[in-house]
């Protein structure tokens, strides 16, 4: 491990060295690159120092209580030396999750698909809430949503949403949200009071450009066809909505928001290419075996991740089997205690398997 951590301190001094180089600064580019990667490792070469420091200070407090003649000098050493345990325990914790191998899709953006399931009306009304919560939460990490393509129901839901955010390390948080969220609660319309379960489906998917996943023109067949449902003027009085269907795969991708077809085109190829992207990386993963199968973040769409009980006041992850209360804080955006709980569960049990593997 400290092999490991000497590597990036050295990568760390070394960046801080060619930073001060006037030499780096006739080239922006590399300039920017430079200053971004040392931010990304300041605060981790801050621990890794003081982890070396401690190292050396109870190595420097043994020798102390080993050889001095001094009770005193050697009672010091030993609090002091208690001390550090305890510091350098934590901090051994904190530098094993930093070394974990990371997801290489962490810094990308997200596409994010909510479709309703079972459940009719009560599933296309949860959908809506559904994304104002992500919008929410999207707003709390100062990130930006965009709506690629959007179908409203007649009573205020979503029969498909497919947005885009774009912010900071999108994914790295959002990917926990993969998969068949629940809903139980009272409909309006339900005149006897019986609680209906409805649910709908959520899939993140890292955005991807055109150097992951390449298109080629010949696989592709372009329709176009005239925008349905409320918008601008010429919104759906031009034939400007655009449907992109993959032939080798059979992937359909509609996207009617913009005015413009060319602008509809674009985000329609963004939609595809992302989902090819996922695609290629569920083959990829089956067939390196089970690996993934105990990470709560595999994007596993048919799986059931979450329970909304409105009747009980009571949100419930299903795959960290923890549940939290006042829904309609929860609801309003404020889930980064759940997506922070997710994050620590999915560390705990890399850090698991990978002891089990040594």
């Amino acid at each position: 491990m400290n092999e490991k951590l000497q590597k990036i301190l050295d990568r760390y001094k070394s960046l801080e060295k060619q930073l001060h180089n006037p030499e780096l600064l006739s080239d922006q580019e590399k300039f920017v690159s430079a200053a971004k990667e040392r931010s990304e490792l300041s605060d981790l070469a801050t621990k890794i120092e003081r982890y070396f420091n401690i190292e050396r200070n109870l190595s420097e407090n043994q020798e102390i209580i080993e050889q001095s003649d001094d009770e005193e000098l050697k009672e010091i050493a030993r609090t002091e030396s208690d001390d550090l345990r305890q510091e350098i325990d934590s901090l051994r914790k904190d530098l094993e999750i930093a070394l974990l191998p990371t997801d290489p899709n962490d810094n990308k953006d997200v596409i994010i698909e909510i479709r309703p399931a079972a459940g009719g009306d009560e599933s296309e009304l949860f959908s809506a809430e559904i994304f104002r919560m992500y919008s929410r939460y999207a707003e709390r990490q100062t990130w930006r949503i965009e709506v690629l393509d959007s179908q409203p129901s007649p009573i205020g839901g979503l029969k498909t949403i497919t947005f885009q955010v774009n912010g900071d390390r999108v994914y790295s948080k959002l990917k926990y949200e993969s998969g068949v969220h629940r809903v139980q609660r009272v409909p309006e319309t339900e005149k006897a009071g019986r609680i209906h379960t409805s649910t709908i489906t959520v899939a993140v998917l890292p955005e991807a450009d055109e150097a992951d996943i390449e298109i080629k023109p010949e696989d592709i067949r372009v329709d176009v066809f005239r925008s349905s449902g409320p918008g601008g003027q010429s919104v759906n009085t031009t034939d400007s909505a655009v449907r992109i269907t993959h032939l080798p795969t059979g992937l359909v991708v509609s996207c009617q928001d913009e005015k413009s077809q060319l602008k509809n085109r674009a985000k329609a190829l963004n939609i595809l290419r992302s989902r090819l992207l996922a695609a290629e990386e569920e083959r990829l993963a089956k067939e390196r075996g089970d690996a993934r199968r105990s990470q709560i973040g595999s994007g596993d769409r048919s799986e059931k991740i979450r329970t909304y009980n409105f009747p009980q006041d009571r949100l419930t992850d299903h795959r960290i089997n923890q549940s939290w209360h006042s829904l309609p804080r929860l609801m309003d955006g404020d889930i980064e205690p759940i997506i922070t709980a997710l994050i620590s569960e999915d560390q705990a049990r890399k850090l698991a398997a990978q002891e089990t593997s040594i």
